[in-house]
């Protein structure tokens, strides 16, 4: 069932005659429990026309660098399989989604999209609903309750956005039916379709800033974040609860990367680990649907989401007033970069994010702070910490990445003991690593990674 709360035309032009319902599939590439997909697919049933589905592959994301690319690419290549399997075309151009989408909707009785949160991402949809002239019909897919459904405003934090998506659960907490194409697209002919048959030779067409090398430790695509689902449930749901923040122990389910690019449902996530009776269900879902889609609260209401003016005003204040207070430590950011600092738990986080993509949760905070206390203002480690952070992470630049910095200098926390530098902000320090794990561990693990 697709509710008519994740449903909302972005214009109103009417339906024309066309040769095809196109949807325009840019923040959830998958072809399976996708809502906008099945909606495009269901209209084009309704409009007895097949339906088409594209891909804008702009070479200018911000902040985008070939590690992004190729995990993206890898899961497109699957898309484009699975999509094929039902009946479908995927288009994928490079060329800016807008555009993009622009030129293939002439020839469309309909266009489908689904939803992102990011500025950049609303831009698009804003700039397409302007020049098509057909209709425009966005579907909410990538958030288990709708994000206005779940709030009309921005929220302080998790205890007053819990109750709220709570209450709304049970609604959305559903299985979505896959709708089978009376007309299928395969015999349809498009120009210029980018080749993800040949992700190597795609790579060297986009020319992605090769700062940051691909990884393998993670590879992108709904098989993947399936087979990490799978054995998440199996090996470590159980624990999940009372060992998550332990990173010398692999009882995380490493499915972020994945959902940043939109290559496997929320949905699908909660309802499997719903259905279990695992002691770390409760745990688990509080992390994927209530923390999760707090983010995409604090980036659709905030338009200073990526902004250190975008923090509370208390958090502010109180930075404010201990920024000239002496500083234990001053690094660049080529210092940090290169993991180049006197704290050896520190350096083992960075690293673990740019060797393989991904920081272990519980060090991202260690990791934040520690910047905090190393920057010469408030408002440097915040763009320090962000640059970081959307360059190594697969799942930076998105809602939970925007948070999770500004999570580090007071978004959705109270103010706790005043201390020098932090002043009423959260501080950590590593005999609290120490106090919780093998911390000198979790650093032999890391430089394990090196070779």
């Amino acid at each position: 069932m697709i509710q008519p709360t994740r449903v909302k035309s972005l214009n109103d032009k009417a339906l024309r005659k066309g040769d095809f319902v196109l949807y325009w599939m840019q923040a959830s590439p998958r072809a399976e429990c996708n809502h906008a997909l099945e909606y495009a697919v269901e209209k084009a049933n309704e409009l007895r026309l097949p339906p088409v589905a594209f891909f804008g592959l702009t070479p200018s994301f911000p902040e985008a660098y070939e590690r992004h690319y190729a995990f993206l690419l890898e899961g497109l290549a699957e898309t484009g399989r699975a999509l094929e399997k039902r009946g479908i075309r995927f288009v994928v151009r490079c060329v800016s989604p807008e555009s993009g989408v622009r030129i293939l909707a002439e020839r469309a009785s309909l266009v489908v999209t689904d939803r992102g949160y990011l500025r950049i991402q609303r831009r698009w949809r804003d700039k397409a609903a302007a020049v098509l002239d057909c209709p425009l019909v966005q579907v909410e897919t990538d958030a288990v309750v709708p994000v206005e459904e779940a709030s009309p405003k921005e929220e302080y934090a998790a205890a007053t956005i819990r109750p709220k998506i709570r209450k709304k659960l049970p609604d959305y907490l559903i299985s979505l039916k896959e709708r089978k194409p009376a007309k299928d697209s395969l015999s349809m002919e498009f120009e210029e379709r980018a080749n993800l048959d040949d992700i190597p030779s795609l790579l060297k067409r986009l020319r992605p800033d090769g700062a940051v090398k691909k990884t393998d430790c993670y590879t992108g695509g709904t098989a993947q974040a399936k087979m990490h689902l799978q054995r998440f449930l199996r090996d470590k749901l159980d624990h999940f609860h009372d060992l998550r923040n332990n990173p010398t122990l692999d009882y995380v389910s490493h499915l972020s990367p994945y959902l940043h690019f939109g290559q496997v449902s929320p949905l699908y996530v909660a309802q499997k680990v719903a259905e279990t009776r695992s002691p770390g269900r409760e745990a688990f879902l509080e992390e994927l649907v209530v923390r999760r889609e707090l983010s995409m609260n604090f980036v659709f209401y905030n338009g200073l989401y990526d902004a250190y003016e975008g923090l509370p005003a208390w958090a502010r204040k109180t930075l404010e007033a201990h920024k000239s207070d002496a500083r234990p430590a001053a690094y660049s950011l080529s210092d940090l970069e290169s993991a180049r600092t006197d704290d050896p738990y520190w350096n083992a986080a960075q690293l673990e994010m740019m060797l393989s993509g991904k920081m272990h949760g519980y060090m991202r905070m260690y990791w934040g702070k520690k910047i905090i206390e190393w920057s010469r203002t408030p408002e440097e480690a915040f763009r320090t910490a962000l640059h970081l952070n959307n360059k190594y992470e697969l799942d930076g630049r998105d809602p939970n990445g925007f948070t999770g910095v500004a999570w580090c200098f007071g978004k959705h926390d109270r103010p706790w003991q005043e201390r020098a530098v932090f002043g009423n902000v959260r501080y950590m320090n590593d005999r609290g690593l120490r106090r919780k794990f093998d911390a000198d561990q979790y650093v032999r693990m890391i430089d394990a990674l090196k070779t």
